[in-house]
């Protein structure tokens, strides 16, 4: 079947999964429908053959299956999938985050920037209307203060007019549109440097929220609440651990246990410590961007004080460089604010993929199901094997890497997440944590942790083994494939080589911190239909050139005779 037939087929099959699921009162993205669509194909025991068409009873098997999965509100799996589906819809890094939310930046205020590099005023209540838009636009540019707020305007204009009087337009409208436009926005730097100056010194400032102080409380508040909920989900992984293990020595048991998903519910709850540990790592990224920006801002301010003190001019040259710094630097909070509503919002959304755990385990029947084992946390597992190393001589054509022998040991990736391969394989599906100290193993460019020597050794003698063991137990599981990042292993098969989700920003940047900055517009800029931009006059604008070519569709000889009309309306009909 062509490529483009094959697409056309699993979107059919996608959208009617998407239906069936609707009447059954489950709405259920396309993203997560094809995600299932490629877990049920994948699962073996499903029988799907990968290698030929599909044919009508296949189709009508696939969609059946996973409107049964999809359906299925007590299967921690379901879960995982959601969860893991809505965080690469929502997650992207720091620096694809930031990118993206200049470029959406920029892009709103193209249409009140082109208002202003296209105008043509000439007479003076012209020229006052474009004095205007141009305020606007700073404040819309630097997100200090709204410009329909009457004492912040005047602020902006009396900062405006200190470095670009309203004389100075006419030699403005000579410039190019691409002069304007960085003329434009060097004004709002300085204006922003200007205002942020005045603050400081209680001389302004309105409308400008102390972001420097709403970061300082806002951050470790989002900390203390991730390290709690990193806590609890740690604690629970540790206790489904300890059970499965039990159960793994205990054939009876397992058997009895096998409809309580005890394997699937530990994935579920790893995964959600993957992701919150993610989103920890960027928030202390965050606190010490924040930590060195406030020092910068405190002597930026003081370097700024020292050169104005007690003169009633300073030159241009010696003061505009800081208000600009001054200005890139406030940028940098609006940036960090933003990023810390984003992923505040991101870890209190990833706690409703985790439904099942009180539905499936509640407390009495894990206290049961735990009896007199012992619950070891991941720190205790490797402490318990810590002295334990590989024997060389035993693989010598294997290479083994020890902290000691081996630079950046501790940035090396790890396979299967930092889990051992072996314990998962021989187990059929027990997490535990991989100690590096033991010796990592580099097979075929890949490096591999265990959690005990027995267990490196075991691995080391047949690696593909192993390997393909793992293999087959995501393609029944399918949301190891991400936990275990097993990506490459599956890369024609799972939805993500071709949604490209990762470039995904998230939808709103208003979440749970706005409530510390009133109602500004820092963050969220009013869309042009909004009218609150500029005041809107017909004189400004000017006829659109309309030129209409006579003659291009030939005639009664062979030669074409073009012939140009200029359909443009004179200025005095507009």
């Amino acid at each position: 079947m062509p490529p483009t037939q094959a697409e056309s087929v699993i979107k059919n099959i996608i959208r009617e999964i998407g239906q069936e699921c609707a009447a059954h009162g489950e709405i259920a993205s396309e993203t997560v429908v094809a995600f299932m669509v490629k877990a049920v194909v994948l699962d073996p025991s499903n029988g799907f053959n990968m290698d030929r068409t599909l044919i009508k009873s296949d189709v009508q098997k696939l969609v059946k299956l996973c409107v049964a999965r999809l359906l299925d509100s007590k299967n921690p799996s379901l879960d995982t999938i959601k969860m893991q589906v809505y965080f690469d819809m929502n997650y992207t890094s720091r620096e694809d985050f930031l990118e993206e939310h200049h470029r959406v930046l920029e892009s709103r205020l193209c249409a009140v920037s082109r208002e202003i590099t296209d105008n043509r005023a000439c007479a003076r209540e012209e020229l006052e209307s474009l004095y205007r838009k141009i305020v606007s636009y700073v404040l819309l540019r630097s997100g200090l203060g709204s410009p329909t707020d009457i004492k912040i305007v005047r602020e902006a204009t009396a900062a405006l007019q200190s470095v670009f009087p309203q004389a100075e337009l006419g030699t403005f409208l000579t410039l190019s549109k691409k002069d304007k436009e960085h003329q434009l926005k060097e004004l709002t730097m300085i204006v922003t440097g200007i205002r942020l100056f005045n603050r400081d010194c209680g001389k302004g400032g309105e409308g400008i929220d102390d972001l420097p102080a709403i970061l300082h409380e806002a951050i470790p508040a989002t900390t203390q609440h991730i390290d709690s909920q990193l806590q609890i989900a740690q604690e629970q992984a540790f206790r489904y651990t300890a059970i499965i293990e039990k159960v793994t020595t205990n054939p009876l048991l397992a058997k009895e246990l096998e409809s309580y998903m005890l394997k699937e519910a530990l994935y579920n709850i790893r995964q959600y410590e993957i992701f919150l540990q993610t989103v920890l790592s960027d928030i202390i990224t965050c606190a010490q961007e924040v930590e060195m920006m406030i020092k910068q801002l405190t002597a930026q301010l003081e370097q700024l004080k020292m050169i104005v003190k007690s003169k009633t001019a300073v030159p241009t040259s010696q003061v505009f460089p800081i208000f600009i710094a001054l200005a890139s630097l406030w940028m940098s909070f609006q940036d960090e604010t933003v990023l810390i509503s984003v992923l505040s919002n991101l870890t209190t959304n990833l706690e409703l993929f985790l439904g099942t755990h009180e539905l499936l385990f509640p407390e009495k029947v894990i206290q049961g199901l735990l009896g007199d084992v012992t619950v070891k946390s991941d720190i205790f597992r490797i402490k318990e094997h810590i002295e334990e190393r590989v024997h060389l001589p035993d693989f010598r054509k294997l290479d083994w890497l020890f902290p000691e022998t081996t630079a950046n040991f501790d940035k090396l990736v790890i396979q299967y997440r930092g889990f051992c391969g072996y314990t998962f394989a021989s187990t059929d599906g027990l997490l535990l944590p991989g100690n590096p100290t033991i010796g990592i193993l580099k097979y075929k460019e890949k490096y591999y942790t265990f959690n005990t020597r027995d267990a490196a050794h075991s691995f080391a003698e047949n690696p593909e083994h192993y390997i393909n063991l793992i293999k087959e137990k995501a393609k029944k599981n399918a949301e190891l494939i991400q936990l275990l990042e097993l990506h490459q292993q599956f890369e024609t098969l799972i939805p993500y080589s071709q949604a490209n989700l990762r470039q995904k920003i998230t939808h709103s940047v208003q979440t749970d911190l706005s409530h510390m900055r009133r109602q500004n517009s820092s963050q969220v800029y009013p869309l042009k239909s909004v009218s609150t931009q500029s005041m809107r006059e017909g004189s400004t604008g000017v006829p659109r050139p309309q030129i209409f070519i006579a003659g291009l569709r030939g005639g009664p000889s062979k030669k074409t005779h073009g012939v140009k009309v200029n359909l443009t309306r004179a200025v005095d009909e507009t």
